[in-house]
């Protein structure tokens, strides 16, 4: 992998979703959005004095889990765009690697993570008021991390459409069940042997893990770390995956 390679490969994205004022606000302000909806669905509740918010657990979950969805949409429909226009074949024509191409839209999107991750942790504490014992430095790194695997996991997914409509169905075979089996809804533990098997090994239970374990400590942990570190490996082992199964234009 040739590093100015896949740095101009992340400038050439960066520079293309500086004129997509579409992409950018379902990037940015979904989430933010989304994370109102959620405020909101609670905001009348009656609590027993001493007894935490819902939206304390859920809104804080949220901050991983519509990063990781919104990036998953946008990274594989954008993939799927440069083949059947043609720029990925002739990209690919040049001196660039696969591995070139792979990474820098991981690092272009990554750092459009990184904003969206910001914008939202922010509105979640300054305006809806979050209340957790860990920082809030900790719930942007991990939300950073979670948005990284859904921008891997969007470019692997998108080898395999041929369609813009295909690569959104991948979203209920990749991205639900790992909504519906990360402990959000139901603990773990609780759950039959089977899907508590599937769960321990699905990405996003990682980062709710972690969350749990920001959430209930005022410094970070050992486990916080250890997940952390999981999703990292993750996605960087499913951008490999993703550049060694790309094709150059479909079919």
């Amino acid at each position: 992998m040739d590093i100015r390679m896949m740095l101009a490969t992340a400038r050439r994205v960066l520079s293309q979703l500086r004129h997509d004022h579409r992409s950018i606000a379902l990037i940015l302000v979904v989430p933010a959005l989304l994370l109102t909806a959620v405020y909101f669905l609670y905001e009348n509740e009656t609590l027993r004095p001493g007894v935490p918010r819902t939206f304390d657990r859920v809104g804080l979950m949220m901050l991983a889990i519509f990063p990781f969805v919104v990036m998953f949409l946008v990274t594989s429909i954008t993939m799927l765009r440069e083949r059947t226009t043609g720029t990925l074949e002739r990209l690919l024509t040049t001196p660039v690697h696969k591995a070139d191409l792979l990474f820098g839209y991981g690092l272009a999107f990554s750092l459009m993570a990184a904003l969206q991750s910001l914008v939202a942790t922010a509105v979640a504490y300054w305006i809806f008021g979050l209340d957790i014992a860990g920082a809030p430095g900790y719930v942007v790194l991990i939300a950073v991390i979670n948005a990284v695997l859904g921008v891997a996991l969007g470019l692997f997914c998108s080898a395999f459409a041929r369609t813009e409509f295909q690569a959104v169905q991948f979203m209920p075979v990749v991205v639900v069940p790992q909504i519906l089996l990360c402990g959000l809804f139901v603990a773990r533990e609780r759950m039959n042997d089977v899907l508590e098997a599937i769960s321990n090994v699905l990405p996003l239970t990682y980062s709710v893990d972690a969350l749990q374990e920001v959430a209930a400590h005022a410094e970070a942990t050992d486990r916080l770390w250890q997940d952390a570190a999981t999703m990292a490996a993750i996605a960087l082992g499913v951008l490999v995956l993703a550049a060694l199964t790309l094709r150059r234009r479909t079919s």
